[in-house]
């Protein structure tokens, strides 16, 4: 199966436009579970996690590099055809890469992507007084990993939410276009993603909600990460809403505001400690 040159050629941007490189790598045994998912979901999830970096930026995808690392039980041809998938998807074509033999099933993948000069949005803009949405309910991944350890309602949504996450690029593209002070895309979990954004901001949090997908639990949607929505903090004076709606992008949640006090954890009135996934070198 080819799936690009080991070097890939690609043409300078157009004047006004930036270039964002983000990269990604999932391992087997840390990241995906193999035990339980397809060896093409390793694939699938490489490219598309790291094409959810570009989205949280309001970023559009260009084109990926993927590189795959692989024991011999496992098949190439299907880590790869998985990776495809989630390029064509994305609109993301992987451009080049390369494989070899290793004991750990590992796919590496770096992604171009591009805004108009100056816009990208990053995690450390927000300010006191913004309004904080999600694009979508939280925990059905986690929920789908807890139903395939189960072995439960394996075709559920749940489990398909888990197998494949998809990068919100349009969803982040609008929200970089309304004026959004800052993005992350929530794969750690809220609690710890929404702290990140807040620490590396200088401010604090006043959560109202955490909208729940149904099936999961409260927890798994503030700790059990792997949900790949936007979490988004936009002055009051815009209309998030509205321009979703303009752009037929789906409504997004808002579930709080942004405080002056760093120091301000609070979920319903009540101090909460920021919980999700932490990696083993983090």
């Amino acid at each position: 199966m080819w799936f690009g040159d080991d070097a890939a050629v690609l043409t300078s941007p157009p004047p006004g436009w930036d270039l964002v490189l983000c990269s990604d790598t999932v391992v087997a045994g840390v990241h995906v579970d193999l035990d339980h998912l397809e060896v093409a979901d390793l694939g699938w999830r490489a490219v598309a996690t790291t094409i959810s970096d570009l989205a949280a930026m309001g970023a559009r995808g260009r084109s990926c590099v993927v590189s795959v690392s692989v024991p011999a039980p496992v098949s190439l041809e299907e880590v790869m055809e998985g990776a495809l998938e989630a390029s064509l998807a994305a609109s993301c074509p992987i451009v080049g890469g390369d494989s070899t033999a290793s004991p750990t099933a590992t796919v590496s993948c770096a992604a171009l992507g591009e805004v108009p000069v100056g816009t990208a949005v990053g995690r450390s803009g927000a300010s006191p007084g913004d309004r904080l949405f999600v694009t979508g309910t939280l925990g059905a991944s986690a929920a789908g990993l807890r139903h395939l350890r189960e072995q439960s309602d394996l075709s559920s949504e749940l489990v398909e939410r888990h197998r494949r996450p998809r990068p919100l690029l349009a969803a982040g593209w609008v929200a970089r276009e309304a004026g959004a002070n800052a993005m992350i895309d929530i794969s750690d979990g809220l609690g710890l993603d929404l702290d990140r954004l807040c620490s590396s901001s200088g401010v604090g949090v006043r959560l109202d909600l955490v909208p729940v997908a149904a099936g999961a639990s409260e927890e798994e949607a503030l700790g059990g990460g792997d949900d790949y929505e936007l979490l988004i903090a936009v002055p009051p004076h815009i209309d998030l809403a509205a321009a979703f709606d303009a752009a037929g992008v789906e409504q997004p949640i808002l579930i709080g505001e942004l405080v002056e006090d760093s120091e301000v954890r609070l979920l319903r009135g009540d101090r909460f400690v920021p919980a999700g996934y932490q990696h083993p070198l983090s």
